[in-house]
């Protein structure tokens, strides 16, 4: 055969030998790019990562890790984690696909931490703060006895040490699997939640990210005394198919996202996750903490 031209050689020999791009030609194309939900722009993971998950193009905010959220959130340094070493159990020996427990233990693998939601304590600007964020790569953000036993403590916290509290919400809602014992945290969460105001008169936000249902839509979440969201969070109580389904009607334009909940004076204000730290601190300040 000829020794022409090698056409099909899509790298040059030289560049084989450097590690970046040998790592760049082993990784699975899912773990280099994404696609933009929101205009289908196709995303370099890096470039969007230092973007905070938000499209450079059209703004769509994807999900953040809970990690990061905080990261993005707080002072460099100061959060402090509580409570992290409690972990569900399978009160019901709950069995659908296949065994809660199991779930539980594939959560636990698959995102390192022990439950779905992250609470501690941190500075915001300089104002100290009881703060939590919901993780949804854990069974989707959902809410069982201990993440509501977390997020009640962390209610408690803010009461004793007289700091406001601020709560991160991304969930599908109660974990069905415990039945009726995620549902009582509804009650639970907001008992405490009426202490941290009655008793202590310290403030709460509430920050509503995508997406944010069920019961925990339906107590804490909108209960805050400022409720912030970000750009077209999907917000309420059942899905929209559902509803549509039950009542039998189309639904108008937008429904349950951020706009149409402003828009109906349902939250105060919708910011971007770039301001978002900034927007905490200036409703902090109105509400007479840390000014």
């Amino acid at each position: 055969m000829s020794d022409g031209p090698r056409w099909f050689e899509q790298v040059p020999p030289a560049l084989r030998t450097r590690d970046d791009v040998r790592a760049r030609d082993a990784a699975p194309v899912e773990q280099l790019w994404v696609k933009c939900p929101g205009c289908r722009e196709v995303l370099y993971k890096d470039h969007l990562a230092e973007a905070h998950q938000v499209c450079p193009r059209c703004g769509h905010h994807l999900r953040i890790g809970a990690r990061q959220r905080l990261d993005l959130l707080v002072d460099r340094g100061t959060f402090r984690r509580h409570d992290a070493g409690l972990q569900a159990t399978d009160p019901l020996g709950f069995v659908d696909h296949k065994p809660y427990a199991r779930r539980l233990e594939a959560a636990r693998a698959s995102t390192g931490e022990p439950e779905a939601y992250i609470a501690g304590s941190a500075v915001i600007d300089g104002v100290p703060v009881q703060i939590g964020t919901f993780n949804f790569a854990f069974l989707g953000g959902s809410m069982g006895s201990v993440v509501g036993e977390l997020v009640t403590r962390q209610f408690e916290r803010a009461a004793r040490l007289r700091q406001p509290a601020i709560v991160v919400s991304a969930s599908g809602g109660a974990r069905m699997q415990e039945g009726v014992l995620s549902l009582m945290q509804m009650a639970k969460t907001t008992a405490a939640l009426a202490r941290l105001r009655d008793e202590a008169r310290m403030p709460y936000i509430s920050v509503l990210t995508n997406p944010t249902t069920g019961g925990v839509a339906a107590s804490f979440s909108m209960l805050g005394d400022v409720i912030i969201a970000e750009p077209n969070a999907l917000i309420g109580f059942a899905g929209p198919r559902v509803i549509e389904q039950t009542i039998g009607q189309a639904l108008p334009e937008g429904f349950q996202t951020s706009e149409y909940l402003l828009e109906h004076g349902m939250i105060d204000a919708i910011v971007p996750r770039s301001e978002l730290r900034g927007a905490l601190t200036r409703f902090l300040h109105l509400l007479g903490v840390g000014s």
